[in-house]
């Protein structure tokens, strides 16, 4: 993602899934081994499984993990905020059919040091995507290029709206938190990450570490991004995401969580038993 302006809120709160496209499913759950389906969107058309062989597969290069490259590793001039190269807009010598230039607009606000005006993140376009691809030495089947960035882009809408269920822990003190930066993190497994592999035997294929500004406080973002079990042969995503146990508040919220899903599931399941 890179930042942009905004001056439509009619443009930027649209639904970022192409619905006329397949994209996937997105499940969001505590432990990456639950899944909560959610709607699909269209199943017209049936991609391949791009967490296996896109997202989360490995390269000739070894790179795994989101196909545009967050984690500051590139020789090329990185922009600091979103931890990416510059991606052109040009075709890709091994590239046979052109793809669209166009990049839409994300919902997700933007920090920034102005005031006026509403500053969102703007998403890659297929044609950039398709580059990012191809710096890695990673299959980029361009028929499907645009579904690809629809589920980049519905991915990250969903990342957000979890950070900002956490986020109404604290709507007293900022009622607007915003993005800071971005980082991908595909290598470093977190610990919750790690402890689910050793009981589950499952790992993430992608991990991102967000920064959001809560109103002049910076807070860590982590979120873990799996590959679910499809349904209807069409990918499914489920991303664990909570604050970094950066700090005490960070620390408290997580088990004031607990405690809310706790009390959410067994005295539910009591009162079942008791009618």
């Amino acid at each position: 993602m890179s930042q942009q302006n905004s001056s439509k809120d009619s443009d930027i709160k649209k639904c970022p899934v192409d619905h006329s496209r397949q994209a996937a499913q997105l499940s969001v759950s505590e432990a990456p081994h639950e899944q909560r389906p959610s709607c699909p969107i269209d199943h017209n058309q049936k991609p391949p499984s791009f967490a296996q062989s896109l997202f989360g597969g490995r390269s000739s290069s070894g790179n795994s993990g989101c196909p545009v490259d967050h984690s500051g590793e590139s020789k090329d001039a990185i922009n600091p905020l979103n931890m990416m190269p510059n991606l052109t807009q040009s075709m890709h010598a091994d590239q046979t059919e052109s793809l669209s230039t166009e990049r839409e607009l994300s919902t997700i606000p933007r920090a920034t040091g102005d005031m006026d005006g509403e500053h969102v993140w703007e998403y890659p376009s297929p044609q950039q995507f398709y580059n990012a691809l191809a710096r890695k030495n990673m299959a980029a089947p361009e028929e499907y290029m645009d579904v690809m960035v629809d589920i980049h882009n519905f991915l990250n809408e969903g990342a957000w709206n979890e950070v900002l269920k956490w986020e109404s822990r604290h709507k007293d003190a900022c009622m607007k938190p915003k993005l800071l930066r971005l980082q991908g993190r595909p290598n470093d497994l977190s610990p919750l990450a790690r402890i689910s592999g050793w009981l589950h035997g499952v790992r993430p294929f992608d991990r991102h570490d967000w920064y959001v500004d809560r109103c002049g406080k910076q807070v860590r973002y982590v979120i873990d991004y799996y590959e679910g079990n499809p349904v209807d042969d069409m990918p499914v995503f489920n991303l664990v995401v909570r604050p970094a146990v950066d700090d005490f508040g960070s620390l408290t919220d997580r088990a004031k969580q607990l405690w809310d899903d706790a009390k959410a599931k067994y005295f539910s399941d009591s009162k079942e038993q008791k009618r």
